[in-house]
C-alpha cells in the first residue's frame, strides 16, 4: 500500500492511524511501469471494442466464477456465488446461486404460457407479451436456499464463504405484481393457498399461503438487474417470493392452482421440512430468518501481515430490514457494532463494516444480525438446541472464521 496523500477524503482518525502504521510502499514489479513513468498499456492502441457485443469480466477475474456442487447428475444440482469477491449488495446475473432439479428447459418467449386456474372467476392463460403489459414494478431482495449451511450443523466442513453461504445471492427483479394477475382472474371466497408448478422436467410445485403471498408483495418477474432473466433463473418467467425460501420462488412458471389447502407435494412433504429431535418435522417454514457472514476476512484468505483491516460482510432477513449487526473478534466473548452500509432496505443484502487492527495473534471472527423484527441471529449451540444434529435447512446460525497466526483464515465451530 502507497500512501500518497492520506488527508483527501473524510476519513475516521483510527482508521488513519491503522492505515499509517501499517502502510508500506511497495515497489512496483516493473519500475517503469509505475508512475509517473508510462506504462506500456498506454503506448499503445487497447483492444477491440467490438470484440464483444455481451460485455465480459477482465480476464484478471477469471476466478470470480460460481462453484458447482458435486452431484451424481448434470441436470440436479446447486451452484455457488463467490461472495468473498463481491462488492456492495447486488449479485451480478453471472453469479447468482442456481438450484436446479430436472435441468435448465429452453422456453422461447413465443411459446410462453401461463395458465391460472381453480378457485377463480374466469381460468386464464397468459403469454409474456400478456405479463410485460401489465404495470410492472422492481424492487430489490436477496434469495437464499434454505438449505444455504446447511453442511455446516455438525462440523466446520466448508473451506471458504462461498462454500458456508454461497446459496445467497440478491438483485433486483422486474415484473407485474401477483395481486394483478390473480385479480383479473378473479378470487374465489375460500381460496387459501395458490400453488406454483415450474415448467422443468422436474415441474417442482410449492404451496403458498395466499394472503401472506400476496402482503409480501409477490411478483412474476421476467427481468433481472436489468436484463431478462437468464435461463437458469428461469426465463421467461420466475415467481418472486421476498424473503422465502428459495425454492418457493418457483422457475419457469407455468401453473398456478388456487386452492383452500396446500397440495402436500413431495417438494413440501419429503423435503423442505424441519426435522425435529423428536422425530417430527415442520412444515412450511418459509421465511428466512435474520443471518449474515462476514466475508472479509472469511476462509481461505489470508491477512498479509499485522495493521489495519476492514472487516466486512454481509447481513439479511426476510422479516424486513437489518436493524444492526455486532461483531466480535474473540469468538463471542465480547461485541462491537458495525456500521451499516446504505441503503438499508427490507428484504435485501446488507453490508457491514467494523475497521480493524491485527496484531499478529489468533483472533475468531464472528458477526450477528438483528433485524427490524428484534430478531437476534442464534448461536450454533442454540440453534442445534433446538433441531438436533439431524435438521438441514434453515441453518442461520453465527459463523466463526478463525485468523490464525499465519494469517490464515479457516473455518472453525466457536
Amino acid at each position: 500500500m502507497t500512501v500518497i496523500n492520506p488527508r483527501r477524503g473524510p476519513r475516521r482518525r483510527h482508521v488513519l492511524e491503522g492505515l499509517a502504521a501499517g502502510a508500506v510502499l511497495v515497489p512496483s514489479a516493473r519500475a517503469t511501469e509505475a508512475p509517473p513513468a508510462i506504462p506500456s498499456w498506454m503506448q499503445a492502441q487497447g483492444a477491440d471494442v467490438n470484440a464483444h457485443p455481451y460485455g465480459q469480466p477482465a480476464a484478471f477475474e477469471a476466478e470470480v466464477v460460481r462453484e458447482r456442487m458435486k452431484s451424481r447428475t448434470l441436470t440436479a444440482g446447486a451452484s455457488f456465488t463467490p461472495l468473498q469477491h463481491l462488492h456492495g449488495t447486488i449479485t451480478p446475473n453471472g453469479l447468482f446461486y442456481e438450484r436446479d432439479h430436472g435441468g435448465v428447459p429452453t422456453i422461447g418467449p413465443a411459446a410462453y404460457r401461463l395458465l391460472v386456474d381453480g378457485m377463480v372467476d374466469r381460468p386464464m392463460i397468459f403469454t409474456l407479451s400478456d405479463l410485460k403489459r401489465l404495470p410492472a414494478v422492481s424492487a430489490r431482495h436477496f434469495m437464499e436456499c434454505s438449505g444455504n449451511s446447511g453442511t455446516e450443523w455438525t462440523k466446520p466442513t466448508g473451506r471458504t464463504v462461498q462454500e458456508t453461504h454461497g446459496l445467497l445471492s440478491c438483485s433486483e427483479w422486474t415484473g407485474t405484481k401477483l395481486e394483478i394477475v390473480l385479480g383479473i382472474a378473479g378470487v374465489k371466497p375460500g381460496a387459501g393457498w395458490c400453488v406454483a408448478e415450474g415448467g422443468d422436467a422436474a415441474a417442482l410445485d410449492r404451496s403458498i399461503p395466499l394472503e401472506h403471498a400476496l402482503k409480501i408483495g409477490a411478483m412474476l418477474a421476467y427481468a433481472q438487474n436489468g436484463e431478462a432473466l437468464r435461463p437458469e433463473q428461469g426465463y421467461p418467467v420466475r415467481l418472486v417470493l421476498p424473503g422465502f425460501e428459495g425454492n418457493t420462488n418457483i422457475k419457469w412458471l407455468r401453473h398456478l392452482e388456487l386452492r383452500r389447502g396446500p397440495a402436500m407435494s413431495k417438494e413440501e412433504t419429503a423435503y423442505y421440512t424441519e426435522l425435529l429431535p423428536d422425530g417430527k418435522a415442520e412444515q412450511f417454514n418459509f421465511v428466512m430468518r435474520a443471518k449474515s457472514v462476514i466475508t472479509y476476512p472469511s476462509g481461505s484468505q489470508k491477512l498479509d501481515g499485522t495493521g489495519f483491516y476492514e472487516i466486512s460482510g454481509l447481513a439479511w432477513s426476510g422479516s424486513g430490514r437489518i436493524k444492526a449487526v455486532d461483531v466480535s473478534v474473540d469468538g463471542g466473548k465480547t461485541w462491537q457494532p458495525a456500521t451499516l452500509q446504505g441503503p438499508i432496505e427490507p428484504i435485501c443484502l446488507t453490508r457491514f463494516r467494523l475497521p480493524w487492527r491485527w496484531n499478529g495473534g489468533s483472533a475468531v471472527l464472528q458477526s450477528r444480525a438483528v433485524d427490524e423484527t428484534g430478531y437476534v441471529q442464534p448461536t450454533l449451540k442454540s440453534l442445534v438446541g433446538q433441531y438436533g444434529l439431524h435438521a438441514h435447512y434453515h441453518n442461520n446460525a453465527i459463523q466463526s472464521w478463525q485468523v490464525e497466526t499465519s494469517g490464515d483464515v479457516i473455518n472453525v465451530h466457536a
